[in-house]
C-alpha cells in the first residue's frame, strides 16, 4: 500500500493501461485489488476483502502478484529517466540475443551499452558488460583476436581499479559517518587521538591529479566527516565546496546522483552555519531553494524529499543565525506537514534533529511548554545509539526550559535523571557539570543572590566557548546568550539578534 501511495497520477494511469492489456482472471483480480487499495485511506484487511471480492485464501498471492506488476510497470515507465535502468535494458537485450546464438548482434549491443555506461560513469554496469563480452569472445569464434583479448582485459582492469579506489573512500566516508552518529563531535584529547589514528590508518593511498570523479567525490566526503567530527568547520567547508564544484563540472554525475548533490549542498550550509558566515550561508540557501523549486535536478521522490528536508533544516538555521526565533515558528506547520507525509521515508536521525531544532525555536521565542513537548520526542526515543549526543543536550535544554517555565517540582527529578544519563553516555564535560551544579543549587540561593550567581556561571562558561574540547555544547545550545539574557533581563532572541546585527558583515577568514 505504501508503494501505491508513493505513485504519481501519471504512474497510476500508466499502470492501469499496462494492466488492462492482460486478459486473464488473475490480472483482473490484481487490478481490482489495486483500485481498492488506491481508494482506501489506510490498510484494513477485512474491508479490503469485502470491497475487492477476493477470497482471503487468495489475498496473499494476489498482493504479491500486484507488487511484482507494479514494479514492472514502474521500471518500464522510468527507463528514460535513469541511465542505469536504460543501460541494463540494453544488456538484457544482448543476453536474449546471446541465448539464441546471435553472438555478433549481442556483442554489437553490448559495445554500445558499454559506451553509454562509461559516459554516464556507471562503472559497475560497464564492468558487468565487459565480463559478458569476455565470456562470449572466449567461447565462440566471432571477431576474436589477440588485440581484442588485450583490449577487453585492459578495459576490465581499468574499470576495476576505478571502482576499487572509489569504493575504498566510500567505505571510509560511511564508517566516519557511522562514528559521528554513534559518538558525535570529539569530547576530549582521547577522542581526537582516536579519530586521527582511525583516519590515518584507513585513508587509502592516492595520486593527486590522477583520481577519477567518484574517487574525488568520496575522498572529499571522507575529509568532510573527519573534519566535522573534529569540529574543523573551515576544512568542512572547503571539502564540500570541492564536491559541489565537481558536480557542476560533471553534469552527468549531477543527473545520476541527485541525492548526493543535494547532500553536498546541505553539508556546505552546515559548515557555513557553524562558521557563522551569514552572507555566504544565505547565498547558498537561496541557491538550494532555486534548485529545489526548479525541479531540474530532482529526478525522483528520494531526491525531492532530501532537497526539501535540507531546505527546512537550513531555513531554521537561518533564523538561529539572525535571532528571529518567533518569526521562525512560521516554518513549523509546513515542516510538521512535511514530516507527517514522509515519516516512513525519513530516517530517525534526521527526524530527531528536526524535533530538536523546533524545540530550540520555541525556546528562543519564550514558549518553554512547547519547547519541552518537542524535547521529549527526542528524549523518549528508544534507540539510544542514534544521536546519543543530541539526546544529552536535549536533556540539558529541557532542564533550562523547565526552570524558565517555573516548574520547580520537576527540577529535582530531571536533574538526577539527566545526570544519570550523561554519566551512562560518558558525556559529562565541564560545561555540563557547571550547568547541572548551578541548577541543582538553585533552591539554596537567596533570590537576591541569583543575579550574582548567574554572572559567576557566565564568566566560567565564557572561558570554554572557544576551548578545543569543551566548545561542543555551544554547537547545540547557545548557553552564553541565555545567561546574558538572564543577567540583563531581556529575551534570549533579543540577545542573539543584537549579536547578529553587530557581526553579520564580518567575513570568515579562508572563505
Amino acid at each position: 500500500m505504501e508503494l501505491i501511495r508513493s505513485m504519481t497520477k501519471a504512474e497510476k494511469r500508466s499502470f492501469r493501461i499496462f494492466a488492462t492489456r492482460m486478459e486473464d482472471s488473475k490480472s483482473a483480480k490484481f487490478l481490482t485489488l489495486f483500485d481498492t487499495m488506491d481508494e482506501a485511506e489506510h490498510f484494513d484487511e477485512s474491508k479490503l476483502l469485502k470491497k475487492s471480492g477476493i477470497p482471503k485464501s487468495q489475498l496473499a498471492n494476489v498482493k504479491s502478484y500486484l507488487y511484482y506488476r507494479l514494479l514492472t510497470s514502474l521500471r518500464q515507465s522510468s527507463i528514460d529517466s535513469y541511465d542505469d535502468v536504460r543501460i541494463h535494458e540494453q544488456a538484457d537485450f544482448a543476453r536474449i540475443l546471446y541465448s539464441k546464438g546471435m553472438y555478433k548482434q549481442s556483442l554489437k549491443i553490448l559495445d554500445k551499452a558499454k559506451q553509454q555506461a562509461m559516459r554516464a560513469k556507471q562503472f559497475t554496469i560497464a564492468l558487468e558488460i565487459v565480463e559478458f563480452e569476455k565470456q562470449i569472445e572466449s567461447q565462440f569464434i566471432t571477431r576474436s583476436s589477440s588485440s581484442r583479448a588485450d583490449e577487453l582485459t585492459e578495459q576490465a582492469q581499468d574499470i576495476t581499479t576505478t571502482i576499487l579506489k572509489a569504493n575504498e573512500f566510500s567505505n571510509l566516508s560511511i564508517q566516519l559517518y557511522a562514528l559521528y552518529l554513534k559518538r558525535g563531535h570529539v569530547r576530549n584529547r582521547n577522542d581526537i587521538n582516536f579519530v586521527e589514528d582511525y583516519y590515518a590508518k584507513n585513508r587509502p593511498k592516492f595520486i593527486p591529479g590522477k583520481q577519477g570523479v567518484f574517487e574525488q567525490l568520496y575522498m572529499n566526503l571522507s575529509s568532510y566527516w573527519y573534519s566535522y567530527i573534529l569540529q574543523d568547520f573551515l576544512s568542512c567547508y572547503r571539502s564540500t565546496q570541492r564536491n559541489l564544484d565537481l558536480f557542476n563540472d560533471n553534469p552527468v554525475i549531477k543527473q545520476n546522483l541527485p541525492s548526493f548533490y543535494f547532500k553536498s549542498y546541505n553539508y556546505l550550509l552546515e559548515s557555513l552555519f557553524y562558521l557563522r558566515h551569514y552572507q555566504k550561508f544565505k547565498e547558498v540557501l537561496e541557491q538550494l531553494c532555486s534548485e529545489t523549486m526548479s525541479q531540474i535536478n530532482i529526478q525522483n521522490q528520494n531526491a525531492e524529499i532530501l532537497a526539501n528536508s535540507y531546505y527546512f533544516a537550513n531555513k531554521i538555521n537561518l533564523h538561529f543565525l539572525e535571532g528571529t526565533f518567533t518569526h521562525g515558528l512560521d516554518v513549523v506547520p509546513d515542516l510538521e506537514a512535511f514530516l507527517n507525509k514522509n515519516l516512513h521515508k525519513i530516517d530517525q536521525h534526521h527526524v530527531l534533529v528536526f524535533y530538536y531544532k523546533i524545540a530550540c525555536l520555541y525556546f528562543g521565542s519564550g514558549d518553554f511548554k512547547r519547547c519541552n513537548i518537542y524535547l521529549n520526542k527526542v528524549i523518549d526515543t528508544r534507540d539510544e545509539d542514534v544521536r546519543s549526543d543530541l539526546q544529552c543536550f536535549a536533556r540539558i535544554l529541557r532542564l533550562i526550559s523547565t526552570y524558565e517555565n517555573g516548574d520547580d517540582f520537576m527540577m529535582e527529578y530531571q536533574i538526577k535523571s539527566t545526570y544519570r544519563f550523561l554519566v551512562k553516555m560518558n558525556d559529562l564535560n565541564v560545561v555540563q557539570k557547571e550547568m547541572l551544579g548551578f541548577l541543582r543549587q538553585l533552591d539554596t540561593f537567596y533570590r537576591s543572590d541569583i543575579a550574582d550567581r548567574l554572572k559567576r556561571l557566565y564568566e566560567k562558561l565564557l572561558l570554554y566557548e572557544t576551548h578545543p574540547y569543551e566548545k561542543r555544547p555551544f554547537l547545540y545550545l547557545d548557553i552564553i546568550s541565555w545567561l546574558e539574557s538572564k543577567i540583563n533581563n531581556i529575551p534570549v532572541q533579543e540577545v542573539i539578534r543584537g549579536k547578529f546585527t553587530k557581526i553579520f558583515h564580518q567575513k570568515t577568514p579562508g572563505i
